[in-house]
């Protein structure tokens, strides 16, 4: 093993206002990311309306959805037509295009800005702390 997960995160421009300021949107995609990826809910999905503050979010809706395999969550600004959103898993071979395209599509992304991190390059490989009894 080379390393532990790996980490998307993905910055969505130009998005349509009407799916990014959508509560329902924004819990039915995490809902169905989570369905796309094969993977296993604990909890949520959550999601809030975030309001605008005098700095430089004019409010938005943000979510997240509890894996066993990690999280996953999506913040929107519609007012700027942005997609804040992190994908992170332990399992490795993510398939980021799958992310990339379901994103694009289901809040209308003009352009976007991907990257993905290898998590826990340096992770044991064994227990380093004995279990408690």
């Amino acid at each position: 093993m080379s390393h532990f997960g790996e980490h998307v995160t993905y910055d969505g421009y130009g998005g349509a206002y009407a799916a990014l300021d959508d509560c329902v949107t924004v819990t039915q995609a995490l809902t169905d990311l989570v369905a796309e990826l094969g993977m296993t809910v604990l909890g949520g999905p959550e999601v809030y309306r975030a309001m605008a503050n005098d700095k430089k979010d004019p409010g938005g809706w943000t979510g997240m959805v509890v894996l066993q395999e990690s999280h996953i969550s999506i913040h929107t600004f519609p007012a700027r037509g942005f997609l804040s959103a992190d994908v992170y898993t332990c399992q490795n071979g993510l398939d980021v295009a799958v992310i990339q395209r379901f994103l694009r599509i289901r809040f209308g992304i003009a352009d976007e800005e991907v990257h993905f991190l290898k998590r826990g390059t340096r992770y044991p490989s064994h227990d380093i702390h004995p279990q408690s009894p």
